[in-house]
């Protein structure tokens, strides 16, 4: 009967203690709960403020706030054709810079002819040397040009091992993708630093936000333009020039027989992501894309909690098995070993304290 009165006692004194941090952890959780909302709530902002609002509020012609031509390289990309189109229909005119005249030519006449704006088509082949700028400088040489528009090629999205690639192939995409698209905002900027005025479209992939295996030259082709995008924007911007990064999803093309609005054809994407121009600087100017990436986020933060709560109440449970145990034999047989009830409270209670301190960490 001593034992199971004293083991009674022992269970309404820990009781009594654990109120204490009981409540303690109630605010823990009440603070993380209130900061998650914020974080969604402020999501929900961005959302409006980025993909809703500019489509919705009518603003100043793009002519009027960047310029009245756009270059646009490798034109031959579905999103490049569609963004260059989706300028033409707002009054911009055009210089493709491509290194096949085929590809292009048909794309400019029609577009001239339907929103009755210029377009020159330039050939350039940047594989040779450093000369083959010289033909895009003649092309932009008294022209008001406000808009660059980078593409990445599409076809680093098919899954290859690095080591099958061709190293003419891996040095021709790399050429294309990274060292072009550099060398191209090389060449616009000093205009538009004269003018204090012109935006810088890149055109990525969301690959760029994890590494992919089997797409090794995509998400590093990537990550460089996002990662150049956004350095570009913080140089530039006190210039008057707005760098954005657009790191779109999956997009409608030729191979794509899948239809959802969360896979768009090319032209309601560039009507999409040329409304975000002059509002945010990376964003992937599509706002089920951007609901993707939140879904995403929310994952990650989900599954960590989890992990992070099993692996906390695994050790919790395990310690507080272990310090009931021993203060359980201790009350028992306290006479015997010579400890006093309120040496014994006092030592629960520092066991509790720093069992606490533990699963906080």
């Amino acid at each position: 009967m001593a034992a199971v009165d004293s083991f009674q006692f022992l269970y309404r004194e820990i009781a009594r203690s654990c109120s204490f941090y009981f409540e303690t952890l109630a605010l823990v959780g009440a603070l993380y709960t209130a900061s998650k909302a914020v974080i969604l709530l402020r999501d929900c902002c961005t959302l409006v403020r980025v993909h809703f609002l500019p489509r919705m509020i009518p603003s100043r012609r793009l002519t009027h706030r960047f310029g009245d031509w756009a270059v646009i390289y490798d034109a031959a990309e579905p999103l490049a054709k569609a963004y260059a189109e989706e300028l033409a229909r707002q009054g911009v005119s055009l210089i493709f810079v491509t290194q096949d005249h085929t590809a292009v030519r048909d794309s400019a006449s029609s577009l001239s002819q339907t929103y009755g704006v210029e377009a020159v088509v330039v050939l350039a082949d940047f594989c040779l040397d450093q000369s083959a700028s010289k033909p895009i400088k003649d092309a932009m040489r008294g022209k008001d040009v406000g808009f660059l528009v980078n593409c990445l090629d599409q076809a680093l999205a098919s899954p290859r091992s690095l080591t099958d690639m061709p190293e003419q192939a891996l040095m021709d995409l790399l050429n294309k993708n990274v060292a072009v698209a550099t060398l191209m905002a090389r060449l616009v900027l000093p205009g538009m630093v004269e003018r204090r005025r012109g935006a810088v479209i890149n055109i990525s992939s969301g690959a760029c936000s994890r590494p992919l295996p089997g797409r090794v030259t995509l998400t590093a082709s990537t990550g460089y333009l996002d990662h150049f995008s956004r350095a570009l924007h913080l140089e530039y911007s006190r210039s008057g020039i707005f760098v954005q990064s657009l790191i779109p999803f999956q997009v409608r093309n030729q191979t794509t027989t899948l239809k959802s609005w969360f896979v768009p054809k090319p032209e309601v994407y560039a009507r999409h992501a040329i409304s975000t121009l002059g509002v945010s600087n990376r964003t992937t100017g599509y706002w089920p894309h951007t609901l993707q990436v939140s879904k995403k986020k929310q994952k990650k933060i989900i599954l960590e909690s989890k992990l992070s709560l099993v692996s906390s109440r695994s050790y919790s449970y395990f310690c507080a098995s272990k310090i009931l145990r021993s203060s359980t034999h201790k009350l028992a047989f306290g006479s015997e070993v010579g400890s006093s009830g309120c040496e014994l409270i006092s030592e629960i209670q520092w066991n509790l304290t720093v069992l606490v301190l533990l699963v906080w960490l």
